[in-house]
């Protein structure tokens, strides 16, 4: 019986002594580490709430702020800043619209009814190469009349006149409204890009072609323009349909009409029904022409014949 006491003390000793080491080593362990999981970003976009149309406009009530697991490059997060932007390509539905699908450049500069044209300029004709973009002109022309073609020249008189007022510089060289760079390092500007009214281009094209273009620098605050209602009418190269009770003309078809040069000149008459300016003045048939005299030389030292002609004596060696 003591024996088993013993025993059961015996066993009861080492237990204890195996708890506690469990113990100990489980003091020594860091405590557990609670996993939690990370918000999800979100990010606020500009996307589409039906398939905005290449070439269209956008409107306000076609775009909502919708938040995004992701943001990609040349997103938007204002609506208003989309508002009449013209995509390049079609924009699907819930689509987030980027920069890079949107018109730019040049052509958001040209207002509705403009039209960007290049022309040829040089230090003479561009106020000595001292235009900068977001100036306004006022482009002059002239046109010399061809002698050589007789009465059947398309220009009666040689003539400088204002073509248009106050037309804005887009782009002069290689500077932009956006850029710093005043053209060509050189200082050889070649070309100028003008925001020229569609029903303009046809005369605009026509005065660069026959004549020679002429640009004067306006300050932008002055508000007077030729009044083209004072003006006759240029009629049209094609004849165009009038309808009863139409509308008048729009722009793109009176440029489509065209202009001739005749009637740019003002050789033509208003109606186009080919009245002619004045002539110039010639001299009279009746006036007798100064008669030409030839006198023998009596110079010894060199012969020749002397020429007196219109009262201007001129010798003449033989």
């Amino acid at each position: 019986m003591p024996n088993l006491t013993k025993i059961l003390a015996g066993v009861l000793i080492v237990l204890a002594l195996l708890l506690g080491i469990l113990a100990w080593t489980l003091s020594r362990r860091p405590p557990p580490t609670t996993v939690t999981a990370a918000p999800q970003a979100s990010f606020a976009v500009v996307v589409a709430t039906r398939v905005l149309p290449a070439g269209k406009p956008i409107t306000a009530d076609e775009l909502r702020v919708q938040s995004l697991p992701i943001n990609p490059n040349g997103t938007f997060t204002d609506p208003a800043q989309l508002t009449g932007r013209v995509p390049n390509a079609d924009i699907g539905v819930d689509s987030p619209i980027l920069e890079t699908q949107l018109a730019s450049g040049l052509a958001e500069r040209v207002e509705p009814g403009e039209r960007a044209l290049a022309v040829r300029v040089d230090e003479s004709n561009a106020v000595g190469n001292r235009l900068r973009p977001g100036n306004f002109v006022d482009v002059f022309f002239t046109l010399k009349r061809d002698g050589s073609m007789g009465g059947n020249g398309e220009i009666d008189r040689t003539q400088a006149r204002l073509l248009m007022s106050k037309v804005r510089v887009l782009t002069f060289g290689n500077a932009t409204a956006s850029g710093d760079s005043a053209g060509d390092p050189n200082g050889m500007v070649r070309t100028a890009v003008l925001a020229v009214p569609v029903a303009d281009v046809d005369r605009l094209m026509l005065a660069e072609s026959a004549g020679r273009l002429i640009f004067a620098l306006r300050n932008a605050k002055d508000p007077e323009v030729a009044d083209q209602s004072a003006l006759p009418a240029y009629p049209g190269v094609l004849k165009t349909a009038l309808r009863p009770g139409a509308e008048p003309l729009q722009d793109s078809t009176r440029a489509a009409a065209g202009v001739a040069l005749d009637a740019l000149s003002g050789s033509s008459g208003p109606a186009g029904a080919g009245a002619r300016l004045p002539p110039l003045p010639s001299l009279p048939s009746h006036m007798p022409v100064p008669a030409t005299r030839v006198t023998a030389s009596t110079n010894t030292t060199k012969s020749g014949i002397e020429v007196i002609r219109g009262g201007r004596a001129e010798t003449v060696a033989w």
